[in-house]
């Protein structure tokens, strides 16, 4: 009952910023699933279930997600923001002048949040609520085309990071001294080898140890095992097309895929969906100009979903 509270009691604090009755797209599902979440992109916005508009920012957002205290938190114009409802910027980190990109932003179970700097000093960082750098772990791309070095790294429960290197056809594990201890290849022969430009965007570690991953170019996603086997992949040609770039994503509590389809410009193509383990499409979400680089699920049918720092 707390979580479930929690969840409608945020949202409840997004309505008071929001516009009444604003729709924003349409959620399409035979079974009845109904999700609110938070799409990333040219225009950062919270659907409710009810598809109304519940809260929305400006600014490209690279990465978000909302907070257990009601604020999102987004990398937006390479700076990493905490905005509370009222749209006001509580906290902040500003990409360091030597860079040229700031990606990843997630508040982190210590408080710190995760932010990744991409340019000639490549690097994933921990910064504390007042702003200082509490790690700082130095970051192999194997490229200097700096766009293409890295997209949204996220922390494990062991205190390592997971990192995916676009060029480099690789997500990486590191240590907090920068040490790899394990990497994923994404550019197998069974994927379609390097041809098929499987460059990994987001990367997930799912509870059963095995790594979620999206591949942008590639249109696939991928659940490697741990010693970096294929284990399941969905392709376009299991979901009549619609892959278009996926970049963000997530795993649901009932082991279905929340997709982004970052390039769709069909306007008879999701750009989010949703797919079961046996590759069957149950949930999309249509809007005529919304890019979703990204995206938060926070509740599906009332049951609150993903995380809420």
């Amino acid at each position: 009952m707390k979580t479930i509270a929690l969840y409608l009691l945020t949202i409840a604090t997004f309505i008071h910023s929001a516009n009444a009755a604003e729709k924003f797209g349409r959620q399409e599902s035979a079974s009845g699933i109904k999700h609110s979440f938070l799409i990333a992109g040219p225009e950062t916005v919270l659907v409710g279930e009810d598809g109304e508009v519940k809260w929305r920012t400006q600014g490209y957002a690279r990465d978000a997600f909302v907070l257990k205290n009601g604020n999102v938190l987004a990398s937006i114009s390479n700076t990493a923001k905490e905005i509370n409802p009222q749209g006001e910027v509580v906290w902040s980190y500003k990409l360091a002048p030597e860079n040229k990109e700031l990606g990843t932003a997630v508040r982190l179970d210590n408080g710190n949040t995760l932010v990744v700097e991409r340019g000639v000093k490549p690097r994933l960082l921990e910064v504390t609520k007042s702003g200082e750098i509490a790690v700082e772990v130095p970051l192999e791309p194997e490229t200097n085309n700096f766009h293409m070095q890295t997209r949204m790294a996220r922390k494990l429960p062991n205190g390592n990071y997971l990192v995916p290197h676009l060029l480099a056809f690789k997500v990486k594990e590191y240590q907090p001294d920068g040490k790899v201890v394990a990497t994923i290849k994404t550019d197998l022969e069974e994927l379609g080898g390097r041809e098929a430009e499987n460059w990994p965007f987001t990367a997930i570690r799912l509870a059963n140890g095995r790594t979620l991953v999206n591949l942008t170019h590639g249109n696939k996603t991928v659940e490697f095992d741990a010693d970096g086997n294929v284990v399941w992949k969905v392709t376009n040609q299991d979901v009549d097309g619609r892959f278009a770039d996926p970049c963000g994503g997530q795993r649901l509590a009932n082991g279905n895929t929340i997709i982004c389809s970052y390039a769709q410009r069909n306007p008879n193509k999701p750009k989010l969906f949703e797919v079961t383990p046996d590759k069957k499409v149950v949930w999309e979400f249509f809007h005529p100009t919304a890019r979703a680089h990204e995206v938060h699920v926070l509740s599906t049918n009332g049951t609150k979903e993903g995380f809420l720092k």
